[in-house]
């Protein structure tokens, strides 16, 4: 049994368990084998955007709902050190579809003097072709972290990036994101332990947080809404909303790799709809403010860290007699 099947099949205490869980589609193309981020195309209907994760070339793929590859996409001047994540977004300006691409895994936690997000403009066909690219060179105003999941929001256009660590946190970017110069994040709320990924609603209402265990959504404030069981993947890795917000998608690492849907709980769809017209999404001092770092490891979530490493511990010592 992997870790991370390990990790996934221990339920998280007082989690939403969403019904009528159902696969979308596997990947089909051979080329995909780590994916590792995952987004619903703004501008084609039933198109998925996905990318492999490490020593990759810096590339993507729209899939169909049937798992088929329409188009591979080149990124000019981009490099593909520890690709982790994508969002995808609307320019307000002109309703065109926007891609972000996150070079931002270190599992050397600051072994990078800085990291990448890629600005892409999403095709207007789906064709093979090489699109170009605006980066965003980002350092942590406290120190080198490792990450795997980014966000956008759709109305603002703010990025944050979410930490994978033992006590995670959501990092936003400066409103306004300068080429010429390193951008700084700075931590305005806490993460589930070990976050793999995260993404915003198509509306602005929440946002939610996939770790190995499950997701849990939040107010965009960083107050928790629900968690959410998830499907047992051999390596939870991606997470973004359907279109309509009502459900989430969710994939894994590995050839032939599914994608699951998994619609979002009533009561936490009632719970997250009133932040729409009550007000803008805060600041990100706001959201500093209000967002206690003790959510970002609970109790639960430690038992289940010891549990996962005394199975993992357990595994290697059966491997371990029986080689002798």
């Amino acid at each position: 049994m992997g870790l991370a099947l390990g990790l996934a099949l221990l339920l998280p205490v007082g989690a939403a368990r969403a019904d009528d869980e159902s696969l979308v589609f596997s990947f089909r193309d051979p080329r995909i084998t780590e994916s590792s981020g995952l987004a619903v195309s703004p501008a084609h209907p039933g198109i998925y955007y996905t990318h492999n994760d490490s020593s990759a070339a810096p590339e993507f793929f729209a899939v169909d709902s049937q798992g088929r590859t329409k188009a591979a996409f080149r990124v000019s001047g981009a490099q593909a050190r520890d690709w982790e994540a994508m969002a995808a977004t609307k320019d307000p300006a002109t309703g065109r579809g926007v891609l972000w691409f996150a070079d931002i895994g270190d599992n050397l936690d600051g072994a990078w003097p800085d990291i990448s997000v890629y600005k892409v403009m999403e095709p207007s066909s789906l064709r093979d072709a090489t699109v170009p690219a605006v980066r965003y060179r980002f350092r942590y105003a406290d120190g080198g972290r490792n990450a795997e999941g980014i966000m956008v929001h759709p109305r603002t256009g703010r990025l944050y990036v979410v930490s994978k660590e033992f006590s995670g946190a959501v990092y936003a970017a400066p409103e306004k994101l300068r080429t010429g110069r390193i951008n700084i994040l700075r931590k305005v709320a806490a993460a589930p332990l070990m976050a793999t990924d995260a993404a915003y609603a198509p509306d602005g209402s929440s946002y939610v947080v996939r770790t190995y265990f499950s997701a849990t959504l939040y107010r965009p404030s960083g107050e928790m809404l629900a968690k959410v069981t998830m499907p047992q993947l051999d390596q939870a890795e991606s997470i973004a909303y359907t279109a309509d917000g009502k459900a989430l998608l969710t994939g894994s690492e590995g050839a032939r790799s599914p994608v699951y849907r998994v619609p979002l709980p009533s009561r936490a769809l009632a719970a997250a709809s009133p932040s729409v017209s009550a007000k803008p999404t805060p600041s990100a001092s706001a959201v500093a403010d209000t967002a206690s770092p003790s959510r970002g490891l609970t109790g639960t979530d430690i038992m289940i860290w010891l549990a996962a490493a005394a199975g993992a511990t357990g595994v290697i010592a059966v491997i371990a007699r029986r080689s002798r």
